[in-house]
């Protein structure tokens, strides 16, 4: 049984194929089923953001399982593997858990620190329980993660000053245009990514912010806090019309804005230009909008300039977080080797009291004639006896779980003992 991992992401594909691969949240409750339901794969979460697609599983059989996971991106995606399958990473057992706790601290990401992963990482894990697709072990690494990338943000300069994806995109944005200063904005969607620019750049002294969402009564809160306005998507017409910049980041599995749609808007504004910041995957924009005389699109790929100057800035700080971090993998690997071993310690010790209380069945008529303090005396040296017997093959297997020998030497008290697989009942 082993945990893998198998993805794809900024570094390694282009936005291109990386938007094909990404898992809508509308999507991933029919995914994550259609992953667990496979023949390899025992549990199953799926992180999916603007920069990656990574499905994490507990499986039965390492090469069987990846095959798993490929036939699932492919009919997912409507891709043919060879059109991915070079681009794929695949981690197995320690260098997956490693790649978790890399990823939740933001190391993997592609602005280092950046502070949404950490949520994202809890919101796939959360989504794998509610959907109960995961369990004890995958479950554990996940909640493990999480805590090793809070701890990595409150004893790191990363933490302390977090960059995101959200506000480097407005970062970016004031860049191309100079500042943001009198701007009139226009935010389409609410979600953890919307949120994030709407707030960085209410902070740049624009003229006007405006929130598109679906459901406007979801962006009203956040419209009051930046004193902004609210409309609904069927209304991004007239807002565009007047926008000078754009914020796109919905979880919309389509594009929400035609390259028609906008140069008919162009063709109204009388030589003003519009930049629009799409990091949604898949994309809201049409990317053909970035075709249109007087329009700049930017994407996640342009993103990627600022996130190497931002690497270079925290570079000091990733050597102090993968410190923090190897302690934590090996605290991890530490508390899930008990976990392994426990059952059958557990079972070696069952073993033991069942073999006792049956010989003592087997002589009871012999015993009937003692009275009840020679009875209890009988008792306390038969479970001594035993517990001593059993005492140094315990200790020797908790001192070795999670090495080589120690897998030899809980097969062996398996096979020594007779503990079958009914008797080894997994930690919870």
């Amino acid at each position: 049984m082993s945990v893998i991992v198998v993805g794809l992401n900024h570094r390694t594909v282009p936005v291109e194929l990386l938007e094909r691969m990404a898992v809508a949240d509308s999507r991933l409750s029919k995914a994550l089923h259609d992953l667990e339901s496979r023949e390899h794969l025992l549990e199953v979460a799926v992180l999916s953001t603007c920069n990656r697609t990574e499905i994490y599983a507990y499986c039965s059989r390492f090469h069987s399982a990846v095959g798993d996971i490929v036939e699932f991106l492919a009919e997912y995606s409507g891709a043919h593997p060879e059109e991915f399958n070079e681009h794929l990473y695949t981690y197995y057992d320690d260098a997956a858990i490693s790649h978790l706790f890399s990823v939740a601290a933001g190391l993997d990401s592609m602005i280092v620190g950046e502070g949404e992963i950490l949520g994202q990482v809890r919101s796939a894990w959360t989504a794998a329980e509610r959907e109960k697709v995961s369990a004890t072990l995958l479950g554990s690494a996940f909640r493990h993660a999480i805590e090793s990338g809070k701890r990595v943000r409150t004893e790191t300069e990363i933490g302390r000053h977090p960059v995101s994806i959200s506000s480097a995109a407005v970062a970016v944005a004031a860049e191309r245009l100079g500042g943001l200063e009198g701007c009139r904005v226009l935010v389409i969607g609410v979600g953890e990514m919307g949120e994030g620019m709407t707030i960085a750049i209410s902070s740049r002294g624009v003229a006007d912010i405006c929130i598109a969402n679906r459901t406007v009564e979801n962006a009203s809160a956040l419209a009051e806090r930046v004193d902004g306005r609210v409309i609904p998507l069927t209304d991004i017409a007239n807002e565009l019309e007047r926008a000078d910049v754009v914020l796109a980041s919905t979880g919309a599995s389509e594009v929400l804005i035609e390259r028609g749609a906008v140069e008919t808007i162009m063709a109204r504004r009388s030589d003003q230009r519009m930049l629009i910041v799409d990091v949604a995957l898949p994309r809201d924009i049409d990317p053909g909008v970035g075709e249109i005389p007087g329009v700049t699109l930017l994407d996640i790929d342009d993103l990627k300039g600022y996130a190497q100057r931002s690497t270079e800035r925290r570079r000091a700080e990733i050597g102090k977080a993968r410190e923090i971090l190897g302690a934590e993998i090996e605290r991890y690997r530490e508390e899930r080797a008990a976990r392994m071993v426990a059952p059958i310690v557990t079972a070696l010790h069952r073993r033991g009291e069942a073999l006792r209380t049956a010989e003592l069945d087997r002589h009871r008529t012999r015993l009937t004639e003692l009275d009840e303090q020679t009875m209890q005396l009988v008792e306390s040296l038969t479970r001594g006896i035993v517990n001593k017997l059993l005492h140094e093959p315990t200790v020797r297997v908790k001192d070795n779980a999670g090495t080589d020998r120690g897998d030899v030497l809980a097969d062996a008290l398996s096979t020594l003992f007779d503990l079958d697989a009914g008797m080894i009942e997994p930690e919870a």
